[in-house]
């Protein structure tokens, strides 16, 4: 996992609710294990026609979506089944951050596990971001803050564990092997 400190990106709004994780990746792209490509088949049956060419109505289809890493979506984002292949699919797509007014736990929690950040913003802030697709925000992980092109700052909550992870770019399993040694020291103390 690449690490997150501070990173700043222009937005590109999907503002529609309740964005379920069959909508983020549909189901028939669930045979995969691995991460590469999901990308392409993140919102697919949004973003492609019945023949597979790109609708270019679609927000993220259009050149303005092209290199933003940070999403703002409409209430209640990644609700529905728990699949790990929803943050896959919006990392791999190059996302880093999804900004919502509420997102699903099942959701955040395998976001934050894949090195995807999960914000939740108050609605105020999320109006604003709504009605400026594009804006140029920059968010800071070690304060918790999104700052907005307009002056404002934002706190968002996250829990301290998974926050050091993204911080030091790990995941659970890379937290335990760093501990490997005094794991082992416990083991034989207590054998």
């Amino acid at each position: 996992m690449e690490p997150i400190r501070t990173f700043e990106s222009r937005t590109v709004v999907l503002p529609f609710t309740n964005i379920d994780t069959d909508q983020i990746i549909p189901a028939r792209f669930l045979t995969t294990t691995t991460k590469e490509g999901l990308g392409h088949k993140a919102f697919a049956d949004w973003r492609y026609d019945a023949a597979g060419a790109p609708k270019s109505d679609f927000v993220l289809n259009s050149p303005e979506a092209q290199d933003c890493s940070v999403l703002v979506a409409g209430r209640n984002f990644g609700c529905g089944s728990s699949r790990e292949h929803a943050p896959w699919a919006l990392l791999d797509f190059g996302f880093r951050a999804v900004i919502s007014t509420e997102i699903a736990d099942i959701f955040r929690s395998n976001s934050l596990k894949n090195g995807l950040l999960p914000i939740v913003v108050d609605e105020q802030s999320h109006q604003w971001l709504l009605q400026n697709p594009g804006a140029n925000v920059r968010i800071d992980l070690e304060a918790t803050t999104v700052h907005l092109p307009n002056g404002q700052s934002v706190k968002f909550p996250i829990e301290g564990f998974a926050r050091y992870c993204l911080l030091n770019g790990i995941d659970e399993l890379g937290f335990l092997l760093q501990r490997e040694d005094a794991i082992a020291a416990y083991e034989r103390a207590h054998a």
